[in-house]
């Protein structure tokens, strides 16, 4: 696996991150360990989870389930050295029984209203209990989740950086986040010779967000010129491949991940993604990965979050993808 600078700061990450979100939840400790384990024997190295993963999965909990797995994994194999390890903080719903249903589905709707924040003893709490879970005296990259405009910036910077200087954390990252915003922590980080964040993560993939779109969670055009004339931050993609839509029209159909993204743009978009998939020998799935690795400007880093070994398995084809110079250019210049 290749590697890829984060920002930069001189610090080498493998080309491709491994999300653990649904490890411990979803996706159970066997078969965790087993794609955590061909992850490493892939090259890899870049491991992200939160304080929050997966609160959802069971009534009562507030997560934490992900990192107590990888820190029993780390500390099976004495396997810190071998890893950059993330994780978040910030959003833990406030706890309340009507996070459930009563057929104990996640109530969304209230625990986004609920998020804890990214105020400076909320994340102080929140970062220590990640480190206990984890058994690690320190994390590579610790971002803010979900950003939180009820408190002030100059709170949460402040607070961040206290992390960096006291050896708790090495860099820092921000997630689900307006361009604006990137902009205003840039500046009151040379303002006040706080640590600069290094790494945004955002939902971000080959399908472009529709007009109607309005997700502070997905890269538009304008983040991405942004990050481009801003390469002290690399852009970490989460859900690369839209949950695996890119395979198949029937999926495609009616999808909750779609509805960001349709319209006549993806259906250009799409009908070239699997004109060079079967040029090259790959699925479409694949390919998105692949040309999200091919990206310069800015460069991206995908974050994939495999639900089975079968699926992280079928994620690995994209790293040997090459394509040409003609490829890319159908690629990128697809729409509508």
């Amino acid at each position: 696996m290749q590697m890829i600078e984060l920002g930069r700061t001189g610090q080498q990450v493998s080309r491709m991150a491994l999300g653990a979100m649904q490890m411990g939840g979803r996706t159970d400790e066997r078969d965790s360990v087993h794609i955590l384990d061909r992850y490493l024997e892939a090259g890899g190295s870049f491991i992200d989870t939160a304080n929050c993963y997966e609160w959802w999965r069971r009534p009562g909990s507030l997560g934490g389930q992900s990192e107590e797995l990888l820190g029993r994994w780390l500390r099976d194999g004495n396997r810190r050295e071998q890893v950059f390890l993330a994780t978040k903080g910030s959003a833990v719903p406030r706890f309340s029984n009507d996070l459930w249903t009563a057929d104990g589905t996640a109530n969304w709707e209230l625990a986004r209203r609920t998020f804890e924040g990214a105020g400076a003893e909320t994340l102080r709490d929140a970062l220590d209990g990640s480190l206990r879970r984890l058994g690690v005296d320190h994390v590579d990259l610790y971002y803010v989740h979900v950003d939180d405009r009820a408190t002030p910036l100059e709170e949460t910077l402040e607070a961040l950086d206290g992390f960096v200087k006291a050896g708790k954390v090495r860099f820092l990252g921000w997630s689900n986040v307006r361009t604006w915003r990137l902009e205003r922590i840039r500046q009151l980080c040379a303002r006040n010779g706080w640590t600069l964040p290094v790494a945004v993560q955002q939902q971000h993939s080959y399908l472009r967000p529709a007009a109607s779109s309005d997700s502070v969670s997905i890269v538009d055009g304008e983040q991405l010129d942004y990050l481009g004339e801003h390469d002290d931050q690399t852009l970490v993609a989460y859900s690369p491949i839209l949950k695996g839509i890119y395979d198949s029209a029937a999926k495609r159909e009616g999808h909750a991940m779609m509805g960001d993204y349709a319209g006549p743009d993806a259906d250009a978009r799409l009908a070239v993604l699997a004109e060079v998939a079967a040029e090259s020998g790959v699925t479409p799935n694949q390919l998105v990965l692949a040309w999200l690795m091919h990206q310069g400007s800015p460069r991206v880093l995908p974050l994939i979050g495999p639900r089975t070994p079968e699926q992280f398995e079928d994620a690995l084809p994209a790293l040997d993808v090459k394509l040409s110079d003609e490829q890319l250019r159908r690629l990128d210049g697809a729409g509508a």
